[in-house]
């Protein structure tokens, strides 16, 4: 049974911007540099749309791992989900949605994942904090950088 947990950030920045941002696999590279993510296949820089995949290659654990995924769904500037096709997980499913508040945006981050590896109880022991943490950095990098370009 996989584990699923959500992840709240608010912005003062507008939905359109923190979804273009979350698309771009140039931001995702930079926001992961403690893993020394990379982008080694298919959509390598620039921005990713529906239907076309990016295979990440990251040090994460001290071990190598490669990790293919798709957008599966697309809705500019509200929500968009992506799914590993190949790699690591029995399931690995992200939904990224925007929704605009007076003065802002919230971004929730709705993670879904499977290890073969671990247990259920090892998953939300150590798996599911390590990418809580992860995606918390790379949303504070997503907004820093926001931030700059205005």
């Amino acid at each position: 049974m996989p584990s699923t947990f959500t992840l709240v950030t608010d912005s003062d920045a507008p939905a359109e911007r923190l979804f273009d941002i979350s698309l771009d696999i140039d931001a995702h590279v930079a926001s992961m540099s403690g893993s020394r993510e990379r982008a080694i296949a298919g959509v390598t820089s620039g921005s990713i749309a529906l239907g076309e995949t990016v295979t990440w290659r990251a040090r994460h654990f001290g071990v190598w791992f490669t990790l293919t995924s798709r957008i599966t769904e697309c809705d500019r500037p509200h929500r968009f989900v992506d799914e590993q096709v190949r790699g690591p997980f029995r399931i690995f499913r992200h939904e990224h949605a925007f929704v605009e508040l007076d003065g802002g945006t919230r971004m929730t981050d709705t993670i879904t994942v499977g290890s073969p590896v671990f247990g259920r109880l090892a998953e939300r022991l150590v798996l599911v904090p390590y990418l809580r943490r992860l995606i918390a950095q790379r949303n504070l990098h997503l907004l820093r950088a926001v931030a700059e370009q205005r």
